[in-house]
């Protein structure tokens, strides 16, 4: 089993606070993890219809079965359990007395806080990692633009087959065709998360509302387009967006200004957090189509993109991660905020390096009056180096 990096936090987590909640996307490997550092724990699923049954009925019941610490998987299916815990956790208060797992963000935060606020740590769960699948230590993030790692990391497989494949723990670890696996994983969300718990009528044309937004990866998000291209209200595209986000399976990336308030209203872009199922909807039918694919660039921006919220998530930070756009039409790709620090990083898909690559980190650095600050590249080449005192990095060092 691959080590997640997220355990180290997880466990320190569950010597502070008496409830830890762990967030993420379906198959992202949280039952795995919370099993595996929590062995002693009792377990039960929320998703098996007795236990469901149980816990609605009859919560003191349910709860009172345990005499110990335990799991709670896929706790969203009964939140009416978060006012019966409150007063539990209250009355033994100690540390790591419940874990509870979800898949859908949106239920499980609005409880959380509404009865466990200051009471419970929030985490979260993405697939994996590229530098867990290399097992090693997440990219130094302080080190961003000013240091190059002194020896090169060994890619696991080929760029576009890594892009191809996604990084959902399963497909690794039963060497399954990720096309046949992402296509169940699509149905499975869309009948058991979308229809139960977002109430959508018509799956099928959420469906395409799905495979639209993946044609828009990478992109200022134009929520208009979006709903006259599917046909649906511009209220229900924003409440099917908002269901994408809850459920990890998108992430819109904010402008960064220096107005904070500002950036909560300028428009956003849309990536996709995995890059195996939005080639799944793209419906890119392999990793050698893909490395000529019109897409292509904003795939691979997506991963990059994906990485560095993983970088932060899984280190249990708050991403700090925006990007920046001009309306002359310059851009940096990503603005990542670290402490006081704010670091511009272009992203390429090209193989080779061109000094044109760093047009958007020049006139940036310009504007922000920072000649010499820590700027750094990623490219889909093999080397890292510097140049022009911004750090080029394979996308192999994330």
């Amino acid at each position: 089993m691959l080590r997640r990096t997220l355990e180290k936090k997880l466990r320190l987590s569950a010597s502070q606070y008496p409830v830890v909640s762990l967030t993420g996307p379906r198959q992202s490997g949280k039952t795995t993890l919370v099993r595996d550092v929590f062995a002693e724990y009792d377990y039960v699923s929320l998703e098996h219809p007795e236990q469901r049954a149980f816990a609605l009925e009859d919560p003191k019941g349910f709860l009172g079965q345990f005499r110990g610490k335990v799991i709670l998987d896929e706790v969203q299916r009964t939140p009416e359990l978060f006012s019966y815990i409150q007063p539990l956790v209250d009355e033994r208060d100690a540390p790591g007395q419940f874990i509870l797992t979800g898949s859908q963000n949106f239920l499980l935060l609005r409880n959380i806080s509404q009865t466990l606020a200051g009471r419970c740590a929030v985490l979260h769960l993405l697939p994996l990692a590229l530098h867990e699948l290399q097992e090693r230590p997440p990219f130094p993030l302080e080190d961003l633009g000013r240091k190059i790692p002194p020896q090169a990391q060994k890619a696991t497989e080929p760029l576009f087959d890594l892009l191809f494949r996604g990084f959902y723990p399963r497909i690794y670890d039963k060497n399954l065709d990720p096309q046949d696996w992402l296509r169940n994983y699509h149905q499975t969300y869309l009948e058991r998360d979308v229809r139960d718990l977002a109430n959508v009528g018509d799956l099928e044309v959420f469906s395409r509302f799905v495979r639209l937004c993946a044609g828009r990866n990478g992109q200022l998000l134009n929520l208009s387009s979006l709903s006259v291209d599917c046909g649906v209200s511009h209220t229900t595209a924003r409440r099917w967006l908002s269901i994408l986000e809850a459920s990890f399976l998108v992430v819109l990336l904010r402008p960064h200004f220096q107005n904070f308030n500002k950036r909560l209203v300028k428009t956003p872009k849309l990536y996709f957090l995995d890059t195996g199922l939005l080639c799944y909807l793209l419906r890119i039918p392999s990793a050698e189509e893909l490395r000529f694919h019109p897409h292509r660039g904003a795939i691979f921006e997506s991963f990059v993109v994906s990485e560095f919220f993983k970088n932060f998530l899984h280190q249990g930070l708050e991403p700090g991660l925006f990007f920046w756009r001009d309306s002359s039409g310059h851009e940096v790709d990503l603005l990542v905020e670290k402490g006081s620090a704010l670091i511009p990083v272009e992203i390429k898909s090209g193989e080779t390096f061109n000094p044109d690559f760093f047009a958007g980190i020049d006139y940036w650095r310009k504007l922000a009056a920072q000649p010499q600050g820590p700027a750094a590249l990623v490219y889909a080449g093999e080397e890292s180096y510097k140049r022009r005192e911004v750090g080029v990095y394979s996308w192999k060092e994330l």
